[in-house]
């Protein structure tokens, strides 16, 4: 797997460097296209459309918070001059190889590289109409001098996502079937109708503001699409419970049982991230889980943490524990040492703002420098596929528990976690869950929020999903709400693991002198909902957030392309 990396690498630099420097069409398509090596070294050149690693885990909505707000969480997104996310040169790539890559004479290769193509065409659109809503569609790479198609007016979502699924469908019949890893393969085009479906199904579902038919159809299309990749032999990677979690993501490879596309990263090669050391300094915002994120896990035998007497105002050592293993493998928690060493180590509030300081990703201490981590990130995986089907078949109202038992209880084998009980689920709604939730109803309300429960926790830290899933079920308010930490009874001594040491000290006054503890002042250092007297820790507490839902699910287009295009609209309310 790593040597791909080579392999991609040198190909992406010997393409995308010419065309970096000059106009595609300076590739001459009589003497380019002409082998089955020629598709492969110009395909390779699209895999710089995927998300880099800070791009999937750098999440910052309200799963994981920091010290600073992003513009659309404080209602102050404006309308840019340019740019704002409208480039089409990615797109113009994909045409330009699709208008030419019949020149070569293989019609194998010609049919799996345009698979590729136009798998790459989806996931290129499928931004854009997330971003946008209505965009123009183009099929060919467009001339200079094509007045016509340059000034086209905005295309209806319908018809570029109906062109989407399409794409999709040409590229899951055309492209390899073999269980790749760094490639894109059949398998990654069906994970990603998977997505695209439920997104699209649930957007159409809750927007009635957008008046937008076919909601089933797309439904249909993640569920046939999960259905497929049941059959494919991917499984949930499993190992000891209370640390499969963590391996799967800590791991340097990939692990193929369950990943089924990642972005490589390699000592060798010098290919790096940032992950160890943005969880452990204050440089990057001092990220931490949200409080309502924490009191989502359920308790280690199914039931609600949030149904306990008492829960808002238990103390750290008390919360965390019997609680569902994935939050001991997502945070530190008592007990917690690094990969290959045996000392444990509490949350450090240098390095989380909230005090649940983030682990998942986190690898070998060698590791820790400033970007030069190497574990490899998933860009799609089964149980995001197995969480799609299971939610697209509660939306559509045909859920049963064997599908249950086919899709989530396979996610929560892994950490030894009670399966939803279909009947339970319906009869007996979260409340919790439903005030933050408010548009979800009928018979399968229950079950869909233990889904969202699933979802929120399986999947935290990963590809922004908690963004794309608040915008699809337009629950947007949800942003509006303070973030919050860890609770204390006020200013004093805390000793997290119990180890009879104390860890910290909030304090008033004097900084106090004690061996070994963190030492934060109140007001200042650390801020608590009710001062002295106590409370969670307050996060931004001092910013205003805002979310307008007559604009905010859909961003601006920029000025300068209106001016240059007077057939292009702006989206509602950003006139």
């Amino acid at each position: 797997m790593k040597k791909y990396i080579f392999t991609l690498l040198t190909a992406i630099s010997l393409i995308s460097c010419d065309l970096n420097r000059l106009p595609l069409d300076a590739i001459a398509p009589e003497t380019f296209f002409n082998t089955e090596n020629d598709l492969l070294l110009y395909t390779n050149s699209f895999y710089n459309m995927l998300p880099s690693a800070e791009d999937i885990y750098n999440e910052d909505v309200d799963n994981v918070v920091k010290n600073s707000l992003r513009d659309e969480l404080q209602g102050t997104r404006i309308i840019p001059t340019s740019g704002g996310g409208w480039s089409w040169g990615s797109l113009r790539n994909i045409n330009y190889f699709l208008d030419n890559s019949g020149k070569c004479p293989d019609p194998k290769a010609v049919a799996k590289y345009n698979g590729m193509a136009r798998f790459f065409r989806a996931y290129f659109y499928f931004g854009m109409v997330k971003r946008f809503g209505d965009v123009p569609w183009y099929s060919h790479a467009i001339e200079i001098n094509d007045q016509q198609m340059l000034t086209k007016a905005r295309d209806p979502r319908v018809m570029v996502m109906d062109s989407v699924l399409a794409d999709l469908d040409y590229a899951i019949a055309n492209l390899d079937a073999s269980r790749q890893v760094s490639v894109i393969t059949k398998w990654t085009a069906l994970a990603l109708k998977s997505r695209i479906g439920l997104y699209e199904g649930t957007f159409r579902k809750y927007h009635p503001e957008f008046n937008l038919a076919g909601s089933d159809k797309f439904l249909d299309a993640s569920i046939s699409a999960g259905e497929a990749l049941l059959k494919s032999g991917y499984t949930i990677y499993k190992s000891t419970p209370s640390t499969a979690y963590q391996k799967l993501f800590a791991s340097d490879n990939a692990i193929m049982d369950e990943v089924i596309l990642s972005r490589d990263f390699s000592d060798e090669l010098q290919v790096y991230h940032n992950l160890n050391y943005y969880t452990m300094t204050a440089s990057y915002g001092k990220p931490g889980l949200e409080k309502k994120l924490v009191n989502s896990y359920l308790m280690a035998d199914g039931s609600r943490f949030t149904d306990l007497k008492g829960y808002e105002t238990m103390q750290f050592y008390d919360e965390v524990q019997n609680r569902d293993p994935r939050l001991t493998q997502t945070i530190r928690t008592p007990g917690y040492t690094r990969i290959g060493e045996t000392t444990p180590l509490v949350q450090e509030f240098g390095a989380t703002v909230t005090g649940y300081q983030l682990i998942k990703f986190v690898s070998a201490p060698k590791w820790d420098t400033f970007n030069k981590d190497i574990t490899d990130m998933p860009i799609f995986r089964y149980a995001e596929v197995l969480l799609n089907l299971a939610e697209a078949k509660a939306e559509k109202g045909t859920l049963t528990q064997t599908d249950l038992d086919a899709t989530i209880k396979l996610i929560r084998d892994r950490v030894g976690m009670p399966n939803i009980n279909l009947t339970s689920a319906n009869t007996s709604p979260d409340p919790y869950l439903a005030k933050q939730y408010t548009k979800v109803s009928g018979s399968n309300a229950g079950v869909i929020l233990e889904i969202r429960r699933e979802r929120r926790i399986e999947l935290v830290m990963e590809n922004f999903f908690r963004w794309d899933d608040i915008v699809r079920w337009k629950e947007g308010l949800l942003l509006t709400q303070p973030y919050k930490g860890m609770y204390f009874p006020g200013p004093g001594s805390y000793d997290f693991d119990k180890n009879g040491k104390i860890d910290l000290v909030i304090y008033e006054g004097t900084k106090p002198v004690v061996e070994g503890a963190q030492l934060l002042k109140l007001g200042s250092e650390i801020l608590l909902e009710n001062g002295n007297k106590g409370g969670n820790i307050v996060v931004n507490g001092h910013i205003n957030k805002k979310w307008d839902e007559t604009k905010d699910y859909l961003y601006p287009i920029p000025t300068q392309e209106l001016l240059l295009n007077t057939n292009l609209t702006q989206n509602p309310s950003w006139k």
